[in-house]
């Protein structure tokens, strides 16, 4: 057996000493079945495999500006067939955007929750995605020392978000138990649909707190990075917003004469009517 195993091998050998151009063809194939292969992946591979190679735990140091472009011109690609979604009619007001739970009556679709599903999460960045039943509301959040990007992919979002003011500016409110508010200016107050493209938010700019509100049923595909990490500094917390008259300006606050474009925000704890449930994210898989 092993004399014959001898001579398979080495007429093997003689084969390809008489063939010069077998290792070029052979890579030639491989190249070939390389490019094949990155020109039929996926654009969440691709989402991924760029945020894989550009964004570190730490977020330091901040995405560059080439980055942060090219990186929106990737999801600005992107719609529902690419993730596994269906895009919802106005009709459908159950804000789940995949198939498999039509038999929910109109009763119970205006109590379902926002779904959460979850594409892939590493120490560097989220990749997920939230579907809004109509007048679904994610309230008022920070994203503290992380950058955001979101992507409508079907249907329409308001959305309404502040920096901090720099320096920092508090009031103390009156009563046991209050907390003190900090002023913050208004940085986006619109409505978002897929054709207005890929919004970034920054640590300091961008609108860093924002809100989310469902015009209509809708879904929108967040990449954040660093992600949230209590252990890290990064938790996530809700605010409620007060007009600016609602407290007297003090120390040294500098404000335009918009007073429109201000707001006193004070932390509250997470919101007892936040609806939120797990999905399964049925969209390609990524190869990591």
């Amino acid at each position: 057996m092993l004399s014959k195993l001898q001579k398979a091998s080495d007429k093997v050998g003689l084969f390809l000493q008489n063939k010069p151009f077998s290792t070029a063809w052979l890579q030639f194939q491989f190249q070939r079945h390389f490019h094949m292969e990155r020109k039929n992946s996926s654009k969440v591979q691709g989402l991924y495999d760029f945020c894989k190679k550009t964004f570190t735990p730490s977020g330091t140091p901040p995405p560059s500006s080439q980055a942060v472009r090219d990186l929106c011109s990737l999801l600005d690609t992107v719609g529902p067939a690419d993730v596994g979604l269906e895009e919802q009619s106005s009709d459908d007001d159950r804000g789940l955007g995949f198939s498999g739970l039509y038999g929910l009556n109109r009763v119970a679709r205006w109590a379902q929750p926002i779904t959460y599903l979850d594409i892939f999460e590493c120490d560097s960045f989220t990749m997920c995605i939230f579907c809004f039943p109509t007048s679904a509301v994610i309230p008022l959040h920070d994203h503290p020392g992380m950058t955001v990007f979101s992507k409508v992919l079907y249907g329409s979002m308001h959305v309404k978000a502040y920096d901090w003011v720099e320096p920092a500016c508090f009031q103390e409110t009156k009563g046991p138990g209050y907390r003190p508010v900090r002023l913050a200016k208004l940085a986006t107050d619109k409505v978002l649909t897929p054709q207005y493209g890929t919004s970034v938010l920054y640590p300091k700019s961008g609108g860093n707190l924002h809100c989310f509100t469902a015009v209509t049923p809708c879904a929108v595909l967040d990449i954040l990075t660093p992600p949230y990490n209590e252990d890290a500094g990064r938790k996530c917390t809700y605010y409620v917003d007060y007009p600016f008259p609602t407290f007297s300006a003090v120390n040294g606050a500098e404000v335009s004469n918009e007073k429109e474009e201000y707001a006193w925000l004070s932390e509250i704890d997470t919101p007892d009517d936040l609806y939120m449930r797990p999905g399964v994210y049925a969209g390609p898989a990524i190869l990591v």
